[in-house]
């Protein structure tokens, strides 16, 4: 057991109220993406960009992002909260490095104007998720199959394109349209299971923290997709 939840009562951790819980765990993923901006951009800036592509260590890195979040979600129960934490923080740095490829690729506009329409699109869900009054857990099947869905087109694209030197920029351009609605979508059964988390571990201090680092990596995740593929319909947009 974590000695910061273990000296204090429940009522003294920062995990005491509902809003006190969804301000840490929103918290914890605002500063993971700006950890990930910074190794995004200190990579890019940097030899270790051509460092990291031109020996294909990047793929290796790829590996490590999969490996942690297999742990944080596989094993959370038996990290300890401070484990949780620095592993979550180790994710964002990973992937800050395995984006920085769109710091280089794509201009400094399109990349502002992602990340604020990104913003504006998951505050509103986020905000939706929070208030509503509908049970969203319905969402879930609904919102992996469309996931599950857009993986394996995009998969079956690519190796089109490989193959036979096939585009599809319309289809491309309408698959980002749809992965973008179903990481809304997330966004927002993400939000509200974070009450569903809280009403299950309220008492537990320590159990808390690692649900918010879970739900942090969630709602992080939700966003971070968003904004890639915002910004590959930007980018189609002003080539076209």
């Amino acid at each position: 057991m974590d000695p910061r939840y273990t000296d204090i009562a429940y009522s003294e951790s920062p995990y005491a109220t509902l809003s006190q819980y969804m301000g840490r765990t929103f918290g914890w993923m605002f500063t993971g993406l700006l950890v990930t901006f910074l190794a995004a951009v200190g990579t890019a800036r940097t030899p270790l960009f051509a460092v990291l592509y031109g020996t294909g260590l990047v793929f290796v890195l790829s590996i490590a992002e999969l490996v942690l979040v297999f742990i944080l979600s596989l094993r959370i129960n038996s990290l300890q909260p401070a484990t949780a934490t620095v592993l979550f923080y180790a994710y964002a740095v990973l992937t800050g490095v395995n984006l920085s490829v769109y710091f280089v690729i794509y201009d400094m506009g399109t990349l502002i104007l992602a990340f604020l329409l990104g913003a504006v699109y998951f505050g509103v869900m986020a905000v939706y998720g929070a208030r509503t009054q509908k049970d969203l857990s319905g969402w879930g099947p609904m919102l992996m199959g469309g996931l599950i869905s857009i993986l394996i087109v995009s998969v079956l694209g690519t190796l089109a394109n490989l193959l036979f030197h096939l585009q599809f920029g319309f289809a491309e351009l309408l698959i980002c349209a749809v992965a973008l609605l179903v990481f809304m979508g997330f966004t927002a059964y993400d939000t509200q299971k974070l009450k569903y988390y809280y009403s299950v571990f309220g008492g537990d201090a320590a159990m808390l923290h690692k649900s918010a680092v879970i739900g942090a990596l969630n709602l992080y995740l939700d966003y971070i997709n968003i904004f890639i593929y915002l910004l590959r319909i930007l980018a189609r947009n002003r080539d076209n």
